[in-house]
């Protein structure tokens, strides 16, 4: 029986049907098999108040019921499942001041997007770290809170105005391809931070402790520069190199390969003096490079 034999035999008169054939074109007869098994169980069923998780249909998990959600609407002729959304995003972090920590109140935190949330202080540095074990072991600093970046794209940490007004604001990524991609992206979501010790000086002091695979031993390999518009031009410079053919040093050095204590550094040379890049110049896009 064909695809369009079996619709019509479990769902007659479905409307959009050709947009449906389109949709599920090269679908195995298994994975079709299985549409059509859960749309009748909805056409019978309420999982109204129910998360995708938690639809006892067996054999569909969560994954799959989000990816064929619009085939269900369609052979339902419903706008919606009554499926509870995903649940708001949230940041983690780390307290950092030594004043605070000393009460004995808790060092590490969470907060939601969307639920009402103030810091036990209002920090005057933040410092975004890409990478969750620096943050959590960020050293003592003075109204300073170390946030978990969270890879690509700062929407949920621009949802905070206790972070986004923060008068000192830094991110600390790889210095590699896409630890610059990743910084652009903060830039793009609304994050004015000022990079720390991803410049070629930190690179040329810290070379010797850089890496040419990636996390399977495949060789980290050049490539086309993206169009980062909201990268510095030196930040533009030292992405270009990382991925210039000609290029014969490490690609990549992770951030936990450099001291905590040049971290720290960096901060107080930045917070106590003028800054190379301010956060105002981020948020103008650079299209030198």
């Amino acid at each position: 029986m064909s695809e369009v034999d079996l619709i019509n035999s479990h769902f007659p008169g479905l409307p959009d049907l050709p947009r449906l054939i389109r949709g599920t074109d090269g679908y195995p007869d298994s994975e079709f098999a299985l549409l059509l098994t859960v749309a009748t169980w909805f056409n019978t069923n309420d999982a109204t108040g129910l998360t995708p998780r938690q639809v006892p249909i067996p054999g569909v998990h969560a994954k799959w019921l989000n990816t064929h959600q619009p085939y269900i609407l369609l052979l339902t002729g419903r706008d919606t499942l009554g499926l509870l959304p995903r649940h708001p995003a949230r940041i983690h972090f780390t307290y950092l001041d030594p004043t605070y920590l000393a009460t004995g109140a808790r060092r590490h935190d969470t907060a939601t997007v969307g639920d009402t949330f103030t810091p036990p202080y209002q920090p005057s540095v933040v410092v975004i770290s890409e990478n969750k074990d620096t943050a959590i072991h960020f050293p003592p600093t003075t109204h300073g809170i170390a946030v978990e970046g969270s890879g690509f794209g700062g929407k949920t940490a621009a949802a905070f105005p206790w972070l986004t007004d923060t008068p000192h604001l830094y991110y600390w990524g790889d210095i590699d391809a896409h630890g610059y991609e990743i910084l652009n992206g903060w830039r793009e979501d609304g994050l004015p931070v000022t990079s720390i010790l991803m410049d070629s000086t930190t690179y040329d002091t810290y070379a010797r402790f850089g890496t040419s695979t990636d996390q399977n031993g495949n060789p980290l390999k050049p490539g086309n520069p993206k169009p980062l518009p909201r990268l510095t031009p030196d930040e533009h410079a030292m992405y270009r190199r990382l991925l210039d053919p000609a290029f014969s040093g490490h690609r990549r050095i992770e951030q936990e390969r450099i001291p905590l204590h040049a971290a720290v550094d960096a901060l107080t040379s930045h917070v106590s003096g003028p800054r190379a890049q301010t956060a105002s110049s981020n948020r103008s896009p650079d299209r030198s490079g």
